[in-house]
């Protein structure tokens, strides 16, 4: 059994409520609240700042060349890549290049990404991978089942875009490359003490993740 599922059915309950989320079950039917998108797209910009740190923290914590070369990959992918998409999908929702500098974390964004990055920087490599799967692989997950709804992909849905970003190829070999990743990172199995170590680390990270969907339904 993959560490992966390992992790997701000891925090089933915490995963049930991610990625099961009225957020993104308000996006599959096309009903969220336009200002609530904002406001996640938003938090979600100055989340992946952060989460490009924690792939240049990943690139320190290597203890292979490989290992250093696949983070970077990560890195610049993110950097280069996601972060100018995340742009362009603020620009079509009407915020400007000012209003995501200007913006300020709020306290469920600060209180994730402080974690991650604390989590990696206390801990190895694979503490850090497990603290960003629920975000690397869930979306991933969040993304393939929202768009297997009837109607979460038309055109009319104004979240169709997001849904079809994530349940698409590209996203979906990330995922599968991050679940593959955690069991290259423990080739030879954990123990049961070290186990309960990463339950406890994905299951914090999930409950954040949960917490972030929640921020965007805040008024």
């Amino acid at each position: 059994m993959k560490l992966f599922d390992r992790l997701k059915d000891a925090a089933a309950g915490s995963w049930r409520d991610y990625t099961h989320h009225e957020f993104v079950e308000k996006m599959a039917a096309g009903t969220l609240p336009h200002d609530a998108f904002r406001r996640y797209l938003l938090q979600d910009y100055l989340f992946l700042i952060d989460f490009s740190r924690a792939y240049a923290l990943a690139i320190y914590k290597s203890q292979t060349l490989g290992q250093m070369r696949s983070n970077l990959v990560g890195l610049k992918g993110l950097i280069e890549m996601e972060m100018d998409l995340h742009v362009r999908i603020c620009e079509r929702w009407g915020l400007s290049a000012e209003d995501l500098e200007k913006t300020p974390q709020r306290t469920e964004t600060l209180a994730y990404t402080s974690y991650v990055l604390e989590t990696g920087h206390r801990g190895d490599l694979l503490d850090l991978k497990v603290a960003l799967a629920p975000c690397v692989i869930g979306y991933g997950e969040i993304g393939e089942r929202l768009a297997a709804i009837p109607g979460a992909l038309d055109e009319r849905n104004p979240y169709a875009e997001w849904i079809r970003e994530y349940s698409g190829p590209d996203y979906q070999e990330l995922r599968h490359h991050a679940i593959a990743e955690l069991d290259d990172l423990a080739p030879d199995g954990i123990g049961e003490g070290r186990f309960r170590q990463l339950t406890t680390i994905f299951d914090q990270a999930t409950r954040l993740e949960t917490d972030f969907w929640q921020m965007g339904l805040k008024r």
